[in-house]
């Protein structure tokens, strides 16, 4: 039987995301709404079973979805989709069943519905009812996620900014990250791949594959390439081939169709 999922999210690109990837999953679904505010929500709710998995963003076109839970009981498990990280990552941890960091990734979202099997009904009504959401939301409404802006680089013995909106792409060589700018300089930095794409805004950076993360701004043209891969055609001046491997490359391209 397929496991009926609902999705609450107000932004049209993201409903198709969510949609696209759940049907990606190793499981037979159905998605039986898309709803896009608080009102819609409750309303649905008050009227119709609840289904297995309840998808929902955190901020709607009418306020945050907490106020759902204060309106309406729902019995299904709920799976946040945020965008906001560090400390309210933290509460969601303690409190919720489940929760994804936008941009959606499939494997993560595959683990999800992994951890629902693993739920009984009435474990998710309990788990549902003692969730502390005020608590979550009062640690989502005092942060602000700073992305970073720019980066100190040093050459001899002299420092100078370089702004991120100027470098096409991050390249890792033999354990060495290089900032890479759109006029094709090259500039050593202390971090990996893994902690600078925490550091960068999602919005315009993606880690297309193990060595690089790219600009959005830097990405003229994709080609199709073999076995399901793609290959980057840049504004840049960089000559090299830019890779997506087959696992990336249906990320990337709804990645580049938000």
């Amino acid at each position: 039987m397929a496991l009926k999922v609902l999705i609450i999210e107000d932004e049209i690109p993201a409903q198709r995301l969510l949609k696209e990837t759940i049907q990606e999953l190793d499981y037979e679904t159905e998605v039986i709404g898309c709803l896009n505010s608080i009102k819609s929500a409750v309303e649905w709710f008050q009227n119709n079973s609840h289904p297995e998995i309840v998808l929902m963003d955190i901020q709607l076109s009418d306020g945050t979805s907490f106020e759902i839970f204060e309106k309406v009981r729902i019995e299904s498990m709920i799976i946040f989709t945020t965008a906001y990280d560090e400390y309210a990552v933290q509460a969601f941890k303690v409190n919720s069943l489940d929760y994804l960091l936008k941009p959606i990734d499939r494997e993560e979202l595959q683990a999800a519905f992994e951890k629902f099997q693993n739920y009984s009904k009435s474990f998710v009504k309990q788990k549902n009812s003692g969730i502390e959401y005020s608590e979550i939301a009062s640690l989502i409404k005092n942060e602000v996620k700073d992305y970073r802006k720019r980066f100190l680089i040093q050459s001899n013995e002299t420092f100078y900014q370089i702004p991120v909106e100027k470098i096409a792409f991050f390249n890792s060589i033999q354990k060495i990250t290089f900032a890479v700018t759109f006029e094709n300089s090259k500039y050593p930095i202390s971090y990996s791949l893994e902690n600078l794409k925490e550091q960068l805004n999602p919005e315009h950076f993606f880690k297309v594959n193990r060595q690089l993360i790219i600009n959005i701004s830097a990405i003229k043209k994709i080609h199709s390439y073999f076995q399901g891969k793609l290959v980057i055609e840049t504004n840049s001046k960089h000559t090299e081939k830019i890779i997506v491997g087959k696992d990336k490359a249906a990320d990337f391209k709804r990645w580049l169709d938000r």
